[in-house]
């Protein structure tokens, strides 16, 4: 990708935040990965409740990028591209970050993985997961809300379940069918650590 194509592609993702919470002098960076349907906006929405950071969503910002996306390769290499300068930039300010996107590939989760020793910034690993009667009933209403930014549905999530490469490193796992509070609770714990 052309420098100044990712020049701009970042600016308009950083433009499209909400308004970035207090710096702090040791930020984190937070990837959470899982299929779709599995409840990750939802748990990076209440991480966020505790801790001052931002979520990037990668749904939200390919849409962001691409208006009517056709999820290729191409498209998710170049917005990953910005995603990852983007997490440069935003904890090289002093902002602790939320990755809110499937990272199913051991192979992408590196490069995040890199970011976070080269800025010597703690990373925090989730992987979240659900049954999967839960999970299509989730993408079933998921369908019916106009405000979701994932176009992802029974057949998306049947398709990439395939592709799910095990975190290779220390994480946590979550079912979130069940009560998330003491996975947060312990989240919190180590980012304090």
């Amino acid at each position: 990708m052309e420098q100044s194509q990712l020049t701009v592609d970042v600016k308009r993702l950083a433009e499209s935040l909400r308004e970035l919470p207090e710096l702090v002098a040791k930020p984190v960076l937070i990837v959470v990965s899982g299929l779709p349907g599995t409840g990750k906006s939802y748990f990076c929405r209440r991480l966020a409740e505790r801790l001052a950071s931002i979520i990037l969503e990668s749904d939200a910002f390919r849409r962001v990028l691409f208006p009517s996306p056709s999820y290729s390769l191409a498209e998710s290499g170049r917005l990953f591209k910005a995603v990852h300068r983007l997490i440069k930039e935003l904890l090289g300010k002093g902002v602790s970050v939320i990755l809110d996107a499937t990272n199913l590939s051991e192979r992408y989760r590196e490069y995040l993985y890199s970011i976070a020793e080269r800025l010597e910034v703690k990373l925090i690993l989730v992987r979240i997961e659900a049954p999967a009667s839960v999970v299509r009933e989730r993408l079933r209403a998921r369908l019916e809300n106009t405000e979701e930014s994932s176009d992802a549905d029974w057949e998306v999530y049947q398709k990439m379940k395939h592709s799910v490469d095990k975190i290779t490193r220390k994480h946590y796992a979550v079912d979130s069918s069940r009560d998330i509070t003491p996975v947060l609770d312990k989240i919190m714990r180590e980012v304090r650590r």
